[in-house]
């Protein structure tokens, strides 16, 4: 078990944006899926707006995809945090194990590690600044991808991965975020090293971190992100979804610290000044799909794996989203 529990707070972060957000097309085509427009925002400049505001100092993201489109957008620093990179060479032909692998050399301290694809609100981070903590969300029957379940000392004793459980089992679906000690992330690389000798290059981390879990090697505490909304975007329809649960006149909307709101929403295209360094970034929204040729199945591809949002149904208070990812 770990034992490596203490009042740290956790001031590094490990971006995955590797992966090609193929479900996200036309969209993606000319830019990675974390510049991707909600609301007149990127959904990257959400995140790095997010973690300044929660003291964080650094930033390493492992890029793949047009990975020159984030690094103009960010730079060498942002705000607060210095950033550093990994290029992931095979980011076309592997899946997120692959990219938290690479992180294991140029990270030595305990960190966050985050997804790419997520939209949430910034209070949510406040207790997963802490060491060995995953962010979870209640499961509510339409949704399905990976879940845990959490015992009686509140510390989650398995991973699932869309199996159906006991109908006594309160299982949470899991939001892909984890804050990680230094030796939870030693033993965490150790067992990452294995599957990648191995070729297991496909396979999804959750699948290292259940078996971890299940050996009592990995002790994970849950931050529950039931009381705020998140979104993971994944298809247009997500993004449709997530910019109606993050619309301005719904909810407190934070500002990122480079950029300028888009008062026309989503009706154009954006092209965002990106950091105040003189370079304009085309940034697409969901509006631009209008100058694409594209079949209905593309929009509408996915249930809402994650949504505590049934379709036409949305209250205003409690909601939260979350889907299964792809490669990220």
């Amino acid at each position: 078990m770990n034992c490596n529990r203490n009042n740290k707070l956790v001031t590094t972060a490990l971006l995955l944006a590797a992966g090609t957000g193929s479900r996200l097309y036309p969209l993606t085509q000319n830019m990675p899926k974390c510049l991707t427009m909600v609301n007149g925002f990127p959904i990257l400049d959400r995140l790095v707006s997010c973690l300044n505001q929660k003291g964080f100092k650094r930033l390493v993201v492992v890029t793949g995809h047009l990975e020159n489109r984030i690094r103009e957008f960010l730079g060498n620093r942002a705000g607060n945090m210095t950033i550093d990179y990994i290029f992931s060479p095979l980011y076309e032909t592997t899946n997120n194990i692959y990219s938290l692998w690479l992180a294991r050399e140029i990270i030595n301290e305990p960190f966050l590690l985050i997804e790419s694809d997520l939209v949430f609100h910034t209070s949510l981070l406040d207790d997963m600044l802490y060491p060995d903590r995953i962010a979870i969300s209640r499961m509510q029957p339409w949704m399905n991808g990976s879940t845990v379940t959490v015992n009686q000392f509140n510390q989650v004793d398995a991973f699932q991965n869309g199996a159906t459980g006991p109908a006594d089992e309160t299982r949470y679906k899991t939001v892909n975020i984890y804050s990680l000690s230094l030796s939870s992330w030693h033993r965490i690389a150790e067992r990452l090293d294995q599957y990648i000798s191995a070729g297991r290059v496909n396979d999804y981390y959750e699948a290292i971190f259940a078996e971890m879990v299940a050996d009592s090697c990995l002790s994970l505490q849950p931050v529950y992100f039931d009381s705020k909304p998140w979104y993971e975007i994944d298809t247009i329809a997500d993004l449709a979804k997530a910019e109606k649960l993050f619309s301005a006149d719904r909810y407190e909307t934070t500002i990122p610290y480079n950029t300028t709101p888009d008062t026309s929403g989503i009706s154009r295209q954006l092209f965002q000044q990106s950091g105040g360094r003189g370079r304009k970034n085309p940034v697409i929204s969901l509006s631009g799909l209008r100058s694409f040729s594209q079949p209905a199945s593309l929009i509408n591809s996915k249930p809402t794996h994650g949504s505590n949002i049934q379709d036409n149904v949305a209250g205003p208070k409690n909601i939260s989203a979350g889907t299964r990812h792809g490669a990220i």
